[in-house]
């Protein structure tokens, strides 16, 4: 399943994951699933056709991430190994930062962030020329939106919908996974 809400120049890309981490750290060897949140840039292409075309539009580069995870085989709502990395360079994330906050209340922990585009931005070392005022205005008013949209996911993860292994069928209906 995957959800894009897109501003001005800055998107939010909200998709289910399973995750095996080929090089997995001391005690994290498991499978992980749940819910990953991408801030992106957004690129408005040439239009390719008349002006009442269809105009592309590519989802382009991560700039902060949020990996709502678990251990696949551990207690649900325990968001044991859920963390997120605050820059990235190029399209490869930086290290996996783990913080109290973030695991105890992940929601609100995640719609205080998306409140304040310029703070992530700072924090992921971006200029903060990427975003417009309307991206900050625009995530601060959809913020509830997105958080609502995780939060809906993340009950699917739970119910055995989204968040499978590949190959695997949902326990009630079919979904893709896209990041």
């Amino acid at each position: 399943m995957l959800y894009l809400f897109g501003f001005d120049r800055i998107g939010v890309a909200v998709s289910d994951i399973y995750f095996v981490d080929p090089n997995p750290a001391k005690g994290q060897e498991s499978a992980e699933h749940g819910v990953r949140l991408e801030v992106r840039r957004l690129e408005p292409g040439e239009l390719k056709g008349s002006i009442y075309s269809a105009r592309p539009i590519t989802i382009d580069r991560p700039i902060w991430r949020v990996d709502l995870l678990e251990s696949v085989d551990g207690t649900p709502g325990s968001f044991d190994r859920t963390h997120h990395h605050p820059g990235t360079s190029g399209w490869e994330p930086g290290e996996r930062v783990f913080e109290r906050e973030l695991s105890a209340e992940p929601l609100k922990w995640l719609a205080e962030r998306l409140a304040d585009l310029e703070d992530v931005l700072d924090r992921a070392g971006a200029d903060r020329d990427e975003a417009s005022p309307a991206d900050v205005a625009g995530l601060r008013e959809r913020a509830p939106e997105i958080v609502e949209t995780v939060g809906r996911m993340l009950d699917g993860v739970r119910a055995g919908d989204l968040g499978t292994p590949p190959g695997a069928e949902p326990a009630t209906s079919v979904r893709a996974s896209w990041l």
